[in-house]
């Protein structure tokens, strides 16, 4: 497996976007289904953007200033992600608003990762080259590790207050 971190955020991308099908497809009648669905993307979602705002940010914007202004777009799209991760967290699967706030969930992220992969990646590719790109690669795994897997242990929800004072 390759330790590129743009392949890496892409491999997480790949299985998320996954989840985001499984769940639109589950069925109107579905909740437990969809819940065990939302719960698992929630955890993905919680890891991906930590790894990304400890690591990948941090990194690309401290060796490639010119793209500050994208970084600043994805934190706050990671922010907006984080505060409807948490209302859904924290929801009933049968709740009336459970399914229209995993569909607005899904249409951000969805659109995040598009700007990502599309206008974000080939830029810090063609900004870094490989051998940086392996190095920020290691930390992430390294990061994924001990990254939170639910929004309510202390350096997710550490995050998402950052995300909300700030």
């Amino acid at each position: 497996m390759s330790n590129d971190a743009i392949v890496l955020l892409k491999e997480d991308h790949k299985e998320i976007r996954k989840l985001f099908t499984d769940f639109e497809n589950a069925g109107e009648d579905a909740s437990k289904t969809k819940a065990k669905i939302v719960h698992r993307i929630i955890e993905l979602l919680t890891v991906h953007t930590y790894i990304e705002n400890e690591v990948m940010y941090p990194r690309v914007r401290a060796l490639l200033p010119d793209l500050e202004d994208d970084i600043l777009e994805s934190y706050e799209e990671h922010h907006v992600a984080d505060v409807l991760v948490m209302e859904l967290y924290g929801m009933e699967p049968d709740a009336e608003r459970f399914d229209a706030k995993a569909t607005v969930l899904i249409e951000n992220v969805r659109h995040h990762i598009e700007e990502e992969e599309d206008e974000w990646f080939p830029k810090v590719r063609a900004g870094l080259g490989r051998k940086a790109l392996q190095e920020i690669g290691e930390e992430l795994l390294v990061a994924k590790k001990t990254a939170p897997r639910e929004p309510s242990q202390p350096s997710a929800l550490k995050k998402t207050i950052d995300a909300v004072i700030s």
